[in-house]
Parts: structure tokens; sequence; C-alpha cells
């Protein structure tokens, strides 16, 4: 399936945001984005999952580019000013994934409300059309068999026809409230994951964080106690120089 222009400049949206913002001043570091990111409408399934995929790759590159850039700022002299500029970056790359994730989600969920709402108004249609048929066919005579014979089983009456149909309407209906609880906490169960995978994300990128934070201040610590040692030497030089 061919994308369209847009969709394609818009899956670079992610991206071209996650460059940009390294370019931001120092002032604007840690400030919210003012406008959300603008995602073009999923209009088929198939649609949806690919962009999902698309999302979860994305999303894992700029993990890799963070901890990437995690390691060169240990490397400069002014580390905390490198590190917020890393995570603003982050911060605004994953905030347009999270975007194009959450509308691809929305779809999907309105895709499957929808079918099952097509799929229920085809029953009902059928279940019509089939009243109206018997209610139009023509009513079998009634004959009169001798003492002997079998008894023939009259049609239904139109009573009968319309009773059939509201027991049909309210054995639906019925099933209807019955599902209804289901579909309820199919549809929280579904949320609460994709709340849960991203708070797993979350740890994980903290938990490199901290790794990354641990291993900067070694060697902050060990950079200061080789400084430390080498002024010593110099001056203990210096004195037996004397």
């Amino acid at each position: 399936m061919t994308k369209p222009k847009y969709y394609l400049r818009t899956v670079a949206a992610a991206a071209v945001l996650f460059c940009m913002a390294g370019a931001a001043p120092a002032q604007d570091i840690g400030r919210p984005v003012l406008h959300a990111p603008e995602v073009p409408l999923t209009h088929t399934v198939e649609q949806a999952d690919a962009r999902l995929a698309e999302v979860a790759a994305a999303r894992a590159k700029v993990h890799q580019q963070y901890a990437a850039d995690e390691q060169v700022c240990n490397e400069k002299f002014f580390v905390n000013h490198c590190l917020d500029e890393a995570k603003e970056k982050r911060r605004v790359a994953l905030s347009g994934l999270r975007a194009v994730e959450v509308e691809a989600n929305r779809f999907k969920r309105q895709s499957a409300v929808d079918k099952r709402d097509a799929e229920l108004a085809e029953r009902m249609k059928k279940d019509t059309e089939e009243d109206a048929r018997r209610a139009a066919a023509p009513q079998r005579p009634h004959i009169e068999h001798a003492a002997t014979g079998p008894t023939a089983k009259p049609g239904l009456t139109q009573e009968q026809r319309q009773a059939e149909h509201d027991a049909r309407e309210r054995r639906r209906q019925q099933q209807e409230a019955q599902d209804a609880p289901k579909r309820a906490e199919n549809v929280a169960a579904f949320e609460k994951k994709q709340v849960e995978s991203e708070r797993r994300r979350t740890r994980v990128a903290e938990r490199m964080a901290e790794r990354a934070e641990k291993a900067r201040k070694k060697a902050e610590a060990a950079a200061a106690k080789a400084e430390a040692a080498a002024a010593a030497a110099k001056a203990a030089a210096a004195k037996e120089g004397k």
C-alpha cells in the first residue's frame, strides 16, 4: 500500500523534532512544548498497525541516541548543561511519537466498535426482513382430516410472529447488556496495558540515566583524585627542588 506524501512528512516529524531540539537555547531547556504535534488521521487498521510498529522502532532509536549523547556529555566540561539538552531532545522526540501512537490506538478502538455496531445492524436487518417475508406469505388453509388421519400443524399467526420477534429482540438486548461490562473491561484492560508498557519504557530509560549519572560521578571522582595526586606530586617535587 502506497502511503500519501503528507503521511511520510508526518512520520519524519519526530526525527525532525529530535534534531531541532539539539539547537534549543539553554533558557528553553525543560520548558513544555506550546503546541501538540500535528498527526494525520489513520484510515485503516493496517495503517494503524504499521504506524505503531514505526513508533516502537523510532522510540528505541531515541533511547539509543540519548544513551550515546550521555557518553558524549560525560567527556565535556559542562556536563550538566549537555545532559539537560540531551534530555530535552529525548522529551521532544518521545512526545511526537506518543501523539502518533495515541491516534493509531484511538482508530483501532473505534474501528472495533464500528465493526460490532455494523454486525448488530445487519443482524437486526435480517430479522426484520424475515418477519416481513413471513407476514407477506399466504396463510396455509387449515385442512380437516379424518379422525384416524394425522392433524396438520397450523401456520403461525401475525401475533405469534410478532411475539417471536419481540422475544428475539429481548434476548438480543439482554445479551448486549450482559456483554457491555465485558467490552468495557476489555477496553480498560487494553488501555491499562498501554499505560503499563509506557511506564516500563520510562523505568528502563530512568535506570539507564541513573547508571550514566553514577558513571559520570565515578569518572569525576577519579579525575579529582588523579588531579589531587598530581598536585601533591608536583608540590613534593617543588619541595625537594628547594
